[in-house]
């Protein structure tokens, strides 16, 4: 008996040196559930005092919770038109107008990454105007793209991952 526990003993010993270390954790993003009218005013003001020329979008976090992400949008000219593949997209317009074609192909596709496409246009689709208070949500694997801005574009945008 006494050889037993001490063979079992010996084993663990073993099989803890001998264990990988446990994969490091990956740190929490952080939770971000609200953000006021003062705050957004701000996020507006920093968009704007960080955009260069030529640039058509700054992006500034509004809420994160886990793989939700939602991001104040400043657009001051049209950029490239995108497909998101595996995430659906929410917008709601703050402030501006501007025309949002869905639907068609992408001109000059590119792939930007694993699950996103990017292109310098749309043919055919459909486009429509969108202004101040307007909710726009965006199939994932949708060719969309603002075509037009009108003066300075502002908005909110969420990807929802879809399955």
């Amino acid at each position: 008996m006494r050889r037993m526990i001490i063979s079992l003993a010996f084993t663990l010993v073993a099989a803890v040196a001998l264990a990988k270390p446990p994969a490091p954790q990956s740190p929490e993003k952080p939770t971000k559930t609200f953000t006021s009218s003062a705050e957004v005013a701000a996020l507006i003001a920093k968009a704007k005092s960080e955009h260069k020329e030529g640039q058509s979008i700054v992006a500034e976090p509004m809420l994160e919770l886990g793989s939700y992400n939602g991001h104040l949008e400043y657009r001051p000219s049209v950029g490239n038109a995108a497909v998101h593949e595996k995430e659906a997209e929410i917008f709601y317009v703050i402030d501006g107008s501007a025309t949002l074609m869905t639907g068609g192909k992408l001109v000059k596709e590119t792939r930007t990454n694993s699950t996103n496409l990017s292109g310098s246009a749309i043919e055919g689709g459909t486009s429509r105007t969108i202004t101040k208070g307007d909710f726009i949500l965006v199939r994932e694997n949708t060719p969309h793209w603002f075509s037009s801005i009108d003066a300075v574009f502002v908005l909110f945008s969420m990807h929802v991952p879809r399955p």
